[in-house]
């Protein structure tokens, strides 16, 4: 790993060098909701034991075992000042910028509203499966809300695996490549109902005070019930004030699904931040079918809620509005919003609530976030429990798998020395490894994924080879 990138993956939460809440009622009451058979069996796996259950509901837990490792000491200009006259690449970013999560866990946060899939596979019509198909889509961006820390980089063959029986799927995802950095992942129902898929490498650009991820790669969504696939591109992350002032973050850029088999198209604008922050977190869209006529409208915000309404009735809403008919809200004072440009990008105050047009259907709203989120790197429900390592686990998991990293699991256990020493071990094997293959002249060979093309779009992709739910690690390399 250069340095350079060790920069760049220090001030986002996606990384060049990888690839690339609380449960809400519906997430908890996914098996009354998924219309399908409840009795098969879910591949879990056969050695192991599992941890203890209340009432047939396996327990997660709730917090981190230390709190968060303040970053108050710590910023990327105190280091760059330092480095004047020496090149990027001699310069390493200390692990305090980092969150005890590894980016094939991160990728993993995903799922945490799967109850969406699970929805979109009961509907009858086309259009309501989309709804559900677009919220998800939202939903899975909303977890970076406040997520300043970067994951660790993937070494090359990690992998992670997740099995919720209570949310009704299983995920496998492997680090497939080192360079180009990317990540593949893969994820099932448990009922037969889906399949998810794709790999992720984000291209990064630098603009002095902000760093930009671009999303490469397709995210592909199979409703097996209704022979449909939908793929998509997640849409543009930003991190602001990397050199100075406190770090905040926008999505923005358009986000395309479209149903291959019916040629409904589901376009979705994330909104830039804009003058005096007016349209923070802001999506706006809608549905249209394979004539480009508009069926469906949908708004919101990715870090809250979205809801949908009829395209006629969004339109006299909106008519109404221009014409001055509803009362308008007041507007910022224009002048507590200025910045200097040399100084840090003010970070816009969040704005009211969705506005909800009457009439409109929630498509979705976000989980609330634990009372002590803050303390732990703003995570959710949902993200506090990826790392967990249960009793028993080591005999069932991977070798490979990043809860066995030494070097987040001293992270997350406060042990921000051993972290550290460990992260670096882990690189010089990594690099040693590398070179050891080039004095050989052996390629690397991946385990669970292999290169071909997406079967919806054609694009490269990589797609996953089966046989992971078997067991058989014989053949995973030794990373840690």
């Amino acid at each position: 790993m250069n340095g350079e990138e060790e920069f760049f993956d220090a001030v986002t939460g996606f990384d060049s060098e990888s690839s690339s809440g609380g449960f809400s009622e519906a997430s908890q009451r996914v098996a009354a909701v998924m219309c399908v058979d409840s009795g098969r069996s879910n591949g879990v796996g056969k050695a192991g034991e599992r941890p203890p259950r209340e009432n047939g509901i396996q327990k997660h837990r709730t917090s981190l075992p230390a709190p968060m490792f303040t970053r108050s000491d710590f910023s990327v200009w105190s280091i760059l000042k330092k480095c004047i006259g020496l090149e990027l690449s001699k310069i390493t970013m200390p692990i305090a910028f980092n969150e005890p999560l590894s980016f094939l866990q991160r990728i993993t946060e995903y799922m945490e509203h799967v109850d969406l899939i699970h929805r979109a596979s009961c509907q009858p019509q086309a259009l309501e499966r989309m709804q559900c198909v677009a919220a998800f889509a939202v939903s899975a961006v909303a977890s970076q809300w406040e997520r300043t820390g970067k994951p660790f980089n993937p070494l090359l063959g990690e992998t992670y695996e997740l099995i919720r029986e209570d949310l009704g799927f299983r995920f496998i995802s492997e680090q497939v490549s080192h360079h180009p950095p990317i990540s593949a992942f893969y994820s099932e129902g448990l009922h037969q109902d889906f399949l998810f898929h794709g790999s992720i490498y984000p291209k990064l650009k630098f603009w002095g005070k902000s760093v930009e991820a671009e999303p490469r790669g397709t995210i592909t969504l199979e409703l097996l019930k209704h022979n449909e696939a939908y793929t998509w591109t997640n849409p543009t992350c930003c991190v602001h004030n990397v050199i100075i002032g406190k770090l905040w973050i926008e999505q923005y850029g358009t986000v395309e699904i479209v149903n291959h088999r019916t040629g409904d198209k589901c376009v979705l604008h994330f909104k830039p931040c804009g003058l005096f922050g007016k349209e923070l977190h802001k999506v706006e869209g809608h549905i249209q079918d394979k004539n480009k006529k508009k069926l469906f409208m949908i708004y919101g915000k990715w870090t809250e809620c979205l809801w949908g309404i009829d395209p006629a009735a969004y339109e006299s809403f909106k008519k109404r509005e221009r014409r001055g008919d509803l009362l308008s809200k007041p507007q910022p004072d224009d002048s507590s919003q200025k910045a200097d440009g040399d100084v840090a990008d003010a970070v816009p105050e969040v704005q009211e609530t969705v506005q909800v047009i009457p009439g409109s259907k929630l498509l979705w709203r976000v989980n609330t976030r634990p009372p002590n989120s803050a303390q732990m790197y703003n995570f959710t429900s949902f993200t506090v429990s990826l790392n967990e390592l249960q009793s028993g686990m080591e005999k069932t998991l991977a070798p490979t798998d990043c809860r066995l990293r030494p070097d987040i699991r001293g992270m997350e256990n406060g042990d921000m020395d051993l972290a550290s020493q460990e992260k670096e071990r882990l690189e010089e094997k990594q690099r040693e490894a590398r070179r050891e293959r080039a004095k050989q002249e052996a390629e690397w060979q991946t385990r669970w994924f292999h290169q071909g093309s997406n079967p919806h779009t054609g694009a490269p992709d990589w797609l996953y080879a089966g046989g992971y739910f078997e067991r058989n690690f014989s053949r995973c390399p030794d990373i840690y």
